[in-house]
C-alpha cells in the first residue's frame, strides 16, 4: 500500500480529501471521500471514531466557527493542491447537533441585522426629511419671493443621499450660502429656461449656459426681492 504524506498540522484532529482512490487499511471500505491518516496509513471516518460527524464546507466563517464553538469533538478538513504543493482547507467535521445550534445563531444574528438595517434606514430617512426641510428653509431664508413647493422640489433634489449632488457636499450638508445658491441656480436652469432643450438640440453646455444665463438672473433677483414670478421660455 502507497503511504500517504501526514500533511503539516498544528494542533487538533485533520482528516484529508484524497486525490486517489483510498481504501480503509483497517476495514478495507472504499473509495473513501474522506480520510483520517494513522501512521501514514488511511482509515475512514468510521474506523477513527469519527464517522458520526457531519462536513461542513467552508466559505461561511461565523458558521464554521460557531459549529466549531458547540461541538465537543471536531476536525479540520483538507486537500491537496498539486499545482501549488500544498494541503489547502476545505472545511471542518462538526456533530450534527453542533451544527445546527450554530445554524440557529447565524439566523438570529442575520433576524437582528435585518432589523437593524431597517431601523437604521427608518432613522435615515427621518434625517434626510428633516435636512430637506432644513435646506428648503434656508432656501426660502435667502429666496424669500420663491414659491415653497419650488424650494422644497429644489431642496430635495440636491440632497437625495448617495446622488453627489450639492445638497450632500460638505458645504451642502452645513447650509453654506454658495452651496445653497448653487442647487437654486441649478433648479431654475432645468425648470424655468429651455436649458434642457438648448442642450438635447446639441448646443454645447457653456454655450447653453451663456443663453440662458439672462434668464436665470432675472428669477434670481425677483425671488431674492420677495416677489414671486413664472417665467417660461
Amino acid at each position: 500500500m502507497t503511504r500517504l504524506a501526514t500533511p503539516p498540522h498544528h494542533g487538533g484532529l485533520l482528516v484529508v480529501q484524497p486525490l486517489r482512490h483510498r481504501r480503509c487499511a483497517a476495514c478495507r471500505r472504499g473509495p473513501l471521500s474522506l480520510l483520517v491518516l494513522e501512521d501514514g496509513a488511511p482509515r475512514c471516518l468510521r474506523c477513527a471514531d469519527l464517522g458520526h460527524l457531519v462536513f461542513l464546507r467552508r466559505g461561511d466563517t461565523a458558521l464554521t466557527r460557531r459549529s466549531r464553538e458547540e461541538s465537543t469533538l471536531s476536525a479540520v478538513v483538507v486537500r491537496f493542491n498539486r499545482r501549488k504543493a500544498r494541503y489547502e482547507r476545505q472545511g471542518v467535521l462538526v456533530e450534527e447537533a453542533a451544527l445546527a445550534r450554530a445554524e440557529a445563531r447565524c439566523l438570529a444574528d442575520a433576524e437582528a441585522r435585518r432589523r437593524r438595517r431597517a431601523r437604521d434606514a427608518k432613522l435615515r430617512a427621518a434625517q434626510d426629511v428633516r435636512f430637506t426641510r432644513a435646506f428648503a428653509a434656508e432656501i426660502l431664508r435667502l429666496f424669500p419671493g420663491c414659491p415653497a413647493e419650488r424650494a422644497l422640489a429644489i431642496a430635495t433634489h440636491a440632497s437625495v443621499r448617495g446622488s453627489g449632488r450639492v445638497g450632500r457636499s460638505a458645504a451642502g450638508r452645513s447650509l453654506a450660502e454658495g452651496a445653497v445658491v448653487s442647487a437654486v441656480v441649478a433648479g431654475v436652469r432645468h425648470v424655468d429656461t429651455p436649458y434642457d432643450q438648448l442642450l438635447m438640440s446639441g448646443v454645447p453646455r457653456y454655450e447653453a449656459r451663456r443663453r440662458i444665463a439672462g434668464t436665470v438672473e432675472a428669477v434670481l433677483r425677483t425671488w431674492e426681492a420677495g416677489v414671486e414670478v413664472r417665467l417660461t421660455g
